[in-house]
């Protein structure tokens, strides 16, 4: 095992949840703010995965204001406290950037049946 190997290996988590696309989720981020810490939650759908391993990432896009906003994390970042899944989302898709171009009530995604 070489250097890099274990320098991931220690950074790597297994404590967060699977990341699907098209659930609602909510990531709570570590904000550092002059010498204080706080904790802001980021709250949004799934749009895409890609990478893998330790640079496994995942986006999020959420509409403020009218307008939209995508955030994509770094699942295994020092920075992230915590991930919850609010709702779980039924898509055909690999990659929701459709979603970019639909507004209002159309821009949803179906949530999944419970049974």
């Amino acid at each position: 095992m070489n250097v890099i190997d274990k320098i991931e290996k220690a950074q790597f988590r297994d404590d967060l949840p699977d990341v699907n696309i098209g659930d609602t989720i909510k990531v709570y981020i570590k904000i550092k703010e002059g010498d204080k810490e706080r904790i802001q939650p980021f709250e949004g759908t799934a749009i895409a995965k890609s990478g893998s391993g330790i640079n496994r990432t995942f986006t999020l896009r959420r509409v403020l204001y009218g307008e939209g906003v995508e955030r994509v994390f770094p699942i295994h970042s020092p920075r992230i406290d915590r991930i919850t899944v609010q709702r779980e989302g039924t898509v055909r898709r690999a990659k929701l950037y459709y979603l970019r171009e639909k507004v209002g009530k159309k821009a949803r995604v179906k949530a999944k049946k419970r049974s």
